[in-house]
């Protein structure tokens, strides 16, 4: 046989040899294909036809963890509907991407049952990729009236479609969780209690940094066993529910099975302190700066939170309370998916944020798209350092981002928050949002506003504490003249700078009764409605600019107590000026251009504790009657009352006018009793424009 002959043989061979072992392969322990096993039906005795749930539960399980021990990567099943029984769950294994088919159902059986699960990644279970296909509650079918316990609440809002308690490296992509009675996903934790610690569990003494045992009147000691805990990656404790105890700090002291000292922990804070155990440590002493054991009580609990997990491009969609729940995890990141029609049971949000018994830390919800959320689309309940970007919150009528008192550490960047409210507490930074249609609740303190539009919205701030809100670079815009928008400024005063409100409102478009000392740089409002005017919240204008739309009777108002400054401010209306109306208001205007454009006073002072109008430029070219002074003190109907302009200064302004015969100031009807020597001061060196001053 010749050599191309003999080479042609060699390779048919091997070719009819690779075939038999694949054919082995697939036919003695599987379909496999590389690392991926599809899942036999007919081995497992599983149905896609809906129904045998405790069969195909069992089944899909022992082929999971089957496929795990032969080595396989990726878990395949094929489309179908899989019935999951009421009384069990899938639960995942190590190592493995589970995929489901995009017309494969995972749904859970009808029942009445107060708490189950679809799917559930336990403690400790690494390295998961949950891909494709619909995990499908009972939402629509399931039986309310149920109860699991006589103790429990009956709401009925524990039903999830995806449970991880405690997993590590978790990446959920193109899934759909959908009505289930509580959460399509709850990225969770699990806790279980070490021991409890009793009066009768400490003794009097220290220990000295060697581990060595010491006396020590001033300190208390307890040892507990470590064999207790969970067996996990995350092998950490924590104290909680202390009762009579005092101290707020102690020291743990590491020992191995045999007495040996490891090491030790030192100034350990008593509340909110996570201990990590170190791998041979067997036992465990903890010491107080206590006295007295009397009533003492502890416990000690190791908690497993989840870390390391991302889920995108799936959807959220038709669950009762949340489409996902964040409930004790860290390094999250939420992107690219879409969350609607959260509704059904408290609190009816897209994403929650909510830990409670645990932690919750460096949480990513970015390019997200909410809507038809009931209440919320974005919690941030407790827990810190998170970042909401690039979302569109659009679940109308709703809040869109809700920041509770517990959380700290929010940035909030470049969102869109469509028809929702922004409620923000403390800790926070907003950068590049806008909003539109809705308002606004910040109260801070350490709340910062940077470069945000408003739409027909209202920004409103509640500032707990003095210069707790800051905010910069803002625009509001006002189309809609039917709506309630503009700037409402309460509580303690804030810092605003570089904000520009355009446009009318239904009613005023700067309003707030702010305590005194607020700072407001580069204000500037364009267009405001001339019917209702502005009310100024107490405060200081540095270089503002208040200009009203054309047409109405009204303009700025000074309508509280307390200290206005207006320093290089410009007002242009075609009403008054500037009123000054409460017999508290101590007002200051300082080169201040005033443009009267029709009938009108520049600046009338009607009530005041004091009022200042120093080296100020007032024109007035629209006046049609010589009656009308440019500033006026009060009105000749209060000149038969007792005065309640207490002290002017008028100096150093410079008044034109259209008409020769015009009245710069009038102080003729500032009331009974004026003070002259203490009151209306009028220096000649007003700079009067126009020939005939009658004043």
């Amino acid at each position: 046989m010749g050599y191309k002959n003999k080479l042609l043989l060699f390779c048919l061979v091997t070719f009819c040899c690779l075939i038999f072992v694949s054919f082995n392969v697939a036919n003695g322990d599987g379909i496999a294909n590389g690392k991926i096993y599809t899942l036999e039906l007919d081995r497992w005795k599983v149905s896609n036809k809906g129904n045998n749930a405790l069969e195909t539960t069992k089944g899909i399980n022992q082929a999971l963890q089957w496929a795990k021990e032969q080595g396989y990567t990726t878990f395949y099943v094929p489309a179908g509907i899989y019935l999951i029984d009421k009384e069990s769950r899938i639960n995942m294994v190590n190592d493995i991407t589970f995929e489901l088919d995009k017309e494969a159902i995972l749904q859970k059986e009808a029942n009445g049952k107060e708490r189950y699960e679809l799917l559930y990644i336990g403690p400790g279970t690494k390295n998961v990729t949950l891909k494709g296909g619909t995990y499908r509650g009972d939402k629509d079918v399931h039986d309310y009236f149920k109860k699991d316990s006589p103790y429990t609440s009956g709401t009925h809002e524990g039903g999830y479609g995806i449970l991880a308690n405690g997993a590590i490296n978790l990446n959920i992509d193109d899934v759909k969780a959908e009505n289930f009675t509580g959460d399509g996903l709850c990225i969770g934790a699990s806790a279980t209690m070490i021991d409890e610690l009793y009066k009768g569990d400490f003794e009097s003494g220290s220990i000295a940094s060697n581990g060595a045992l010491i006396p020590n009147n001033n300190k208390i000691r307890s040892k507990f066993s470590l064999e207790k805990m969970m067996t996990n990656e995350q092998s950490t404790f924590v104290i909680d529910h202390v009762q009579n105890l005092s101290s707020s700090e102690y020291d743990v002291f590491f020992y191995k099975k045999n007495g040996t000292f490891l090491s030790r922990l030192s100034a350990q804070k008593v509340t909110n302190s996570t201990i990590t155990i170190p791998k041979e440590a067997n036992y465990i002493y903890l010491v107080f700066d206590e006295t007295t054991t009397d009533k003492l009580y502890i416990e000690l609990w190791n908690k497993v939170i989840t870390e390391k997990v991302t889920v995108k491009n799936s959807e959220f969609a038709f669950n009762r309370r949340q489409g996902i729940t964040v409930g004790g995890a860290k390094d999250v990141l939420i992107i690219n998916n879409i969350i609607h029609d959260t509704k059904g049971a408290a609190p009816q949000s897209g994403i929650d944020v909510e830990a409670g018994f645990f932690q919750n830390k460096d949480i990513v919800i970015k390019d997200n798209k909410f809507y038809n959320n009931a209440a919320y689309d974005v919690i941030l309940f407790d827990g810190k350092d998170a970042i909401v970007e690039g979302n569109i919150m659009g679940s109308k009528g709703a809040i869109g981002l809700a920041i509770s008192e517990p959380f700290t550490g929010a940035l909030v960047k470049n969102n869109h928050f469509d028809r929702t409210r922004i409620m923000a507490y403390h800790d926070a930074t907003f950068i590049g949002n806008k909003i539109n249609d809705s308002l606004t609740y910040f109260t801070g303190p350490n709340i910062k506003i940077e470069d945000m539009v408003f739409t027909d919205a209202l920004f409103s701030i509640s500032s707990k504490d003095p210069f707790g809100v800051t905010a910069s670079n803002i625009t509001i815009q006002n189309n809609n003249k039917k709506k309630d928008s503009g700037l409402s400024i309460w509580g303690k005063p804030v810092h605003l700078k570089n904000i520009t409100i355009i446009g009318q409102p239904a009613f005023r478009a700067i309003s707030g009764g702010v305590e005194g000392g607020s700072i407001f740089e580069n204000l500037k409002i364009t267009g405001y409605n001339p019917e209702t005017g502005l009310d100024l919240p107490r405060g200081t204008y540095n270089n503002c600019e208040f200009v009203a739309a054309k047409g109405g009777k009204d303009g700025p108002k000074i309508n509280l107590a307390g200290k206005y400054e207006f320093n290089n401010c410009s007002f242009k209306n075609y009403a008054i000026g500037l009123h000054i109306g409460h017999k508290d208001a101590i007002v200051t205007i300082e080169n201040s251009d005033f443009q009267v454009m029709g009938d009108a006073v520049g600046i009338s002072a009607q009530a005041a504790n004091k009022v200042e109008i120093v080296n100020n430029f007032i024109t007035a070219n629209g006046l049609t009657r010589k009656d009308i002074p440019l500033i006026k003190v009060n009105n000749y109907w209060q000149k038969e009352r007792n005065y309640d302009v207490a002290e002017v200064l008028i100096k150093e302004n410079t008044i034109i006018s259209n008409l020769d015969e015009a009245i710069g100031i009038s102080t003729i009807y500032s009331g009974i009793n004026a003070p002259v020597s203490n009151g209306a001061k009028i220096p000649n060196n007003n700079g009067f424009k126009f020939p005939n001053n009658n004043g």
